[in-house]
């Protein structure tokens, strides 16, 4: 069957019977983009007035012009206002925007995480047409008068950052349509005739964009000296290091519905997340482009044997470290940030920083979650439950996807199908499991639904062209959608949440934002025409033009405000009590704060398991550390290996879910022959085992805002053959994961790194040693794919099987502790509730455990926490000791008790059974030779 009875257009839209590259522009479609990549001139046409520079405070502020020289007469002088800011950590911002527009361009809104913190800012000097300043940290900015230049250097005083050095800052000013019979002469220098060619509209396919406001498109480079490699701006299913764009597309940065979307590709997809890093071995530095309008990036890497970098690299007598980016964007102002680093850790915190961190998630989320377009009925939930339990496959969420609303209109229930939500819901929570349900932004068109009727009723809906309400087609046929810019809208939305307007949800009901890019299938590229309106505040004397926003203006961040609102009306529902979990298809700067991320609709085939790594490794550069994709493949039916292979791959990806297309084959995992069930229960309970370490390691990123899954260049930051590797990753500092992602695969290539360091690895499975020394060749069979833990290292482990994580809080701890060259090693471990803000109370654990070898410590951070748990360590671990002490002594509450050790010479691992320690109090382990 088709999905719902959809007409034949809608489907090929959306792509149910495939993707059609047809529905989507390239560079030379979007007329900006066409009209802006060309734009290479010898000389920025842009000049900082220097008479007009002041620094007060953080800021410095001057005026900005286009050059108008005498050969340039028929070029209007415009003026524009620049802002320079040092911000805290080795940031700074710069900002440029009409002086006097005719109307306010717009600023995204959300993205950043309240308003960035300031650090002192000191004007060094004023003369030889350069301005000199500095931060209170050692760097310093130089801005070039004429042409306009920006040059970051670094606390060695060496050029890290530079800004229009190729002179390709460019802001087109606004300005009025003019007919021809115009004849008002006090806007004529501004205006511009209706016959210019795509100022005023443009068409892709059958859909014109009306362009009410004209050219408005911004672009900038960017240039990163000694850079080897570039890498973010995430989604899309290219490499992680970002490869030289000049004889292709760019990328390209629009959220988009692409169903089975296409692999080695920079075409857009959902998730538009505009920050750059560049590294090499003498730094690391970023960008974030603050842009929420359709974006493209071009990415040059002189040392990627492309035509361009070639012929650089020949004048320049040979290898050129270097890497420059541009980015061209609809609409908007110029508004970067940069970011000095210096180590790769350094530019990631600094990034969080702006658009916040991963709070801390429900620690269920962390667990394993069961999906699929649809569970059918309650009958259907209820057997999919009762068979992880026949099954001895733990599970912690159900999911429901869009069948089980009344026809498609949510925060409804399906009468028949699911009669009775509330005992369903209570039925999965007496084993500690949750429900997740879908709701979707596209609102059913349909006389007598409420939220429709009261959409309309009260002006929450996004506007057409014309001012009127705009229907789309989505799932429910004729939809509208809500303009969460409105906060009436967002108001409406988020109290829809409370269990009294949604009955059947309970505080273990959480919420999945699908299609919230937005999609519309009958839209231009699937989603929302670009002329659409949204709501922007009042203000006196602005009307027309001035008193609403465009979609092109803010489409990437359409999404984020949705789940903002979502997030709100999650914790209202519960007095602020528990902590929400959100999963959302569409991302932007800041999506972190507030959702889960997946990869979207992936097919059961090998290469969309190998495109998960790299592209879960750049959303978590990029902020979003909690990050999976649908495993199995959400179109298609995975065989038995691939399912396998994918199983074990998502036990070591932050979002853990099973999730497929509603005409594939049901493929839960006691579906495949006993053999394949009993591999993929076995990757289920190696996550369950872990749950501690990610639920630890989610709340140090809340700390330092670094990322959860790593880049190996991160704690490598000079080893050159890290740069590329994205096939592999780290999960925080201390496990190695390299997935199989090759079918038939006997072995595979890991590469160890910390050779300077004299790292040493440790299998998890055997603890079998090995020392790092880059690339060997790892033999796997099909129960096995290579993890390590690093030597100098302590991971916490549970290892009884439950049904659900809730049922695991008061069962005991395995440490394993994994020695370093110098027979040492450093570990943490966090407990708190699990689901309440409490742990701000200080109702949590935190400790801090270190092994040397006359002693092994667990030292409470917080002695004065408000929190205890009953569970203890039943067992400790430890890999790669030479010399067993002859005797083992636990010291806690003033009492000191002898130890039993068994230590395995086989592989060198000393194993001390039953400490008994607790986990809420201080205690040591002294050993005696």
């Amino acid at each position: 069957m088709k999905p719902l009875g959809l007409p034949l257009i809608f489907l090929l839209a959306v792509g149910v019977l495939g993707v059609d590259r047809n529905n989507f522009k390239t560079c030379d479609q979007s007329g900006f983009c066409k009209r802006l990549r060309p734009f290479k001139p010898e000389k920025s046409q842009y000049t900082l007035n220097l008479d007009t520079v002041i620094v007060h405070g953080n800021v410095l502020s001057a005026e900005v012009t286009t050059a108008n020289t005498e050969a340039e007469k028929k070029v209007p002088l415009w003026k524009y206002s620049l802002t320079l800011s040092a911000l805290v950590d080795g940031t700074f911002r710069i900002q440029v925007d009409e002086a006097d527009p005719i109307y306010p361009r717009y600023r995204t809104q959300l993205a950043l995480d309240g308003e960035p913190k300031a650090d002192g800012l000191q004007l060094v000097s004023k003369e030889g047409g350069k301005v000199t300043l500095t931060n209170t940290q050692g760097h310093k900015v130089l801005i070039t008068a004429e042409p306009l230049k920006f040059e970051f250097l670094d606390q060695n005083g060496d050029v890290a950052v530079v800004i229009n050095e190729n002179s390709q800052l460019l802001i087109e000013p606004l300005r009025l349509k003019r007919e021809k019979n115009d004849e008002d002469e006090e806007n004529a220098e501004n205006a511009v005739e209706v016959e210019e060619e795509g100022t005023w509209g443009e068409n892709f396919k059958s859909h014109h964009d009306s362009k009410p406001r004209g050219n408005e498109a911004v672009s900038l480079d960017v240039s990163f000296p000694d850079a080897d490699q570039i890498y973010g701006i995430p989604e899309h299913t290219d490499k992680f290091a970002l490869r030289t764009t000049t004889s292709g597309e760019p990328y390209r940065l629009y959220n988009l519905d692409v169903f089975e979307y296409e692999l080695d590709s920079r075409m857009a997809i959902y998730g538009a997340v505009p920050v750059l890093y560049a590294h090499g071995s003498k730094r690391t530095v970023g960008v974030f482009w603050h842009n929420s309008a359709e974006t493209w990036v071009d990415v040059v890497n002189y040392a990627d044997g492309t035509v361009v970098s070639s012929l650089v690299n020949l004048v320049t007598g040979g290898h050129k470290r270097r890497v420059d980016a541009r980015f061209i964007s609809e609409s908007g102002i110029v508004d970067v940030f940069v970011m000095l680093g210096n180590k790769p850790a350094d530019v990631f915190r600094q990034y969080t920083k702006l658009t916040g961190v991963t709070p801390l998630p429900p620690k269920f989320s962390l667990a394993y979650h069961q999906s699929r377009w649809n569970y059918v009925d309650e009958a259907d939930v209820r057997g999919v439950d009762e068979n992880f339990d026949v099954h001895d496959i733990p599970a912690d969420v159900i999911w429901l996807d869009i069948e089980y609303t009344d026809r498609k209109k949510y925060f409804t229930w399906d009468s028949e199908k699911f009669r009775h939500p509330a005992e369903m819901v209570a039925n999965l929570t007496a084993k500690g499991r949750r429900l997740v349900v879908i709701i979707d932004p596209h609102i059913k068109r349909e006389a007598g639904y409420f939220l429709h009727e009261d959409a309309t009723e009260q002006g929450l809906y996004v506007k057409d062209k014309d001012g009127n309400i705009y229907e789309g087609w989505c799932w429910p046929g004729s939809s509208s959608y809500l303009d969460f810019f409105n906060p009436a809208a967002s108001k409406y939305y988020s109290e829809r949440y409370r269990f009294e307007n949604f009955p059947g949800t309970s505080k273990d009901v959480h919420i999945w934002n699908d299609m919230n890019e937005p999609s519309v299938f009958n839209g231009p590229e699937i989603t929302m025409p670009k002329d659409c309106r949204h709501y922007k505040p009042p203000q006196d004397g602005q009307d027309g033009l001035a008193s609403y926003w465009e979609h092109r203006h803010i489409h990437n961040e359409y999404g984020l405000w949705q789940i903002r609102a979502t997030n709100e009306g999650m914790l209202e529902r519960a007095d602020h009590k528990y902590r929400p979990f959100i999963l959302t298809r569409s991302t932007f700067a800041g999506t972190q704060r507030y959702a889960a991320v997946w990869t979207g609709d992936n097919a059961a085939e090998w290469g969309f398991l190998q495109a998960s790594v790299p592209m879960c490794l750049s959303l978590a550069a990029a902020g979003v550390s909690f990050c999976g994709s649908d495993v199995g493949g959400f179109f298609k039916y995975p065989e038995p290996e691939l399912m396998t292979r994918w199983y074990q791959a998502g036990a070591y990806q932050a979002f853990f879910r099973a999730h497929s297309h509603i005409e594939t084959k049901r493929r839960e995992p006691w579906l495949y022959e006993p053999s394949t069930t009993a591999l993929l229960r076995d990757a289920v309970r190696r996550r369950y085992a872990l749950l501690d370490f990610w639920y630890t390691l989610f709340y140090e990123h809340t700390l330092d805002g670094t990322p959860v899954t790593r880049p190996y260049f991160q704690e490598y930051p000079n080893e050159e053959e890290t740069y590329t590797i994205d096939d592999q990753y780290l999960l925080g500092d201390k496990l190695l994961v390299r997935p199989v992602l090759e079918a038939g695969a006997k072995s595979v290539k890991v590469y160890l790194p910390g050779r300077d360091t004299n790292t040493l690895w440790y299998d998890v499975d055997s603890y079998q040693m090995h020392k790092a020394n880059g690339y060997f060749n790892q033999e796997v069979n099909i129960a096995k794919i290579p993890v390590y833990q690093r030597g100098g290292s302590v991971v916490p482990r549970r290892e009884r099987v439950r049904r659900s994580s809730t049922l695991m809080a008061n069962d005991p701890f395995t440490l394993v502790v994994a020695l370093d060259a110098n027979n040492t090693a450093q570990g943490s471990l966090y407990i708190d509730d699990g689901e309440t803000y409490e742990y701000k109370n200080n109702k949590y654990i935190y400790a801090k455990i270190s092994y040397e070898p006359k002693q092994m410590t667990y030292t409470l951070v917080n002695p004065s926490a408000q929190f205890s748990s009953r569970a203890w360590i039943e067992r400790i671990v430890i890999a790669g000791i030479r010399a067993a002490p002859r005797t083992a002594r636990l010291h806690h509450g003033g009492r000191s008790t002898a130890l039993q050790m068994t230590l395995h010479r086989g592989n060198d691992v000393l194993v001390i059974r039953k400490p008994g320690a607790p986990v809420s109090e201080d205690w040591s382990i002294q050993f005696a030779e």
